[in-house]
């Protein structure tokens, strides 16, 4: 480029007009470029931002889902929510691993109790095809064995994996919290 303006200037007057008029064009064009260009990457960031939230959505159904197993005490329903190599890890219990281990936990968990419970989404992260949602739950269990009602309050990690075009749980695990008065 130097060497073209060099040899512009060194030409009459005229002939410098018409070596301008390709660098004037070639200016023009590549700032028309950066414009696109930013026009493009702020394309691609709010096609993005949507499908992030879109994504969510999706774990936010799921998570309505998994609240519905638990308050029905749906074993099955439940399962039908994991990867088939999921895990899930409840409190003071062994994990239950892959489909059948995880089908015979949630069966012992509603055999000795029975769930009345709100979540409530306080994070959800998506990147790529994996997630994770941070959630809290409150409500009530019903010891079956003695039909002692108690509040129920917990912290909740879940994990996502997205299979086949489906979010599916993939890691789950709660802790006990005080419930708040």
């Amino acid at each position: 480029m130097i060497l073209f303006l060099d040899l512009c200037f060194k030409q009459n007057r005229k002939e410098m007009k018409k070596c301008l008029m390709p660098i004037v064009a070639i200016f023009l064009m590549t700032s028309c470029g950066q414009n696109s260009n930013q026009e493009s990457n702020q394309s691609l960031t709010e096609k993005t931002e949507v499908m992030q939230k879109i994504e969510k959505q999706k774990i936010e159904a799921l998570l309505g889902e998994y609240k519905k197993s638990l308050n029905t005490s749906d074993a099955k329903l439940a399962q039908s929510l994991y990867t088939k190599d999921g895990v899930f890890m409840p409190t003071e219990a062994p994990s239950g691993i892959g489909s059948e281990g995880i089908l015979k936990s949630y069966e012992f968990v509603f055999s000795q109790i029975q769930l009345n419970i709100e979540f409530f989404i306080e994070e959800i992260e998506v990147e790529g095809n994996m997630a994770f949602a941070v959630t809290s739950s409150k409500g009530t269990v019903k010891i079956l064995a003695n039909g002692v009602e108690a509040p129920e309050a917990n912290r909740e990690l879940f994990v996502f994996e997205k299979v086949n075009g489906e979010w599916n749980i993939a890691r789950y695990m709660f802790n006990k919290t005080e419930p708040k008065q």
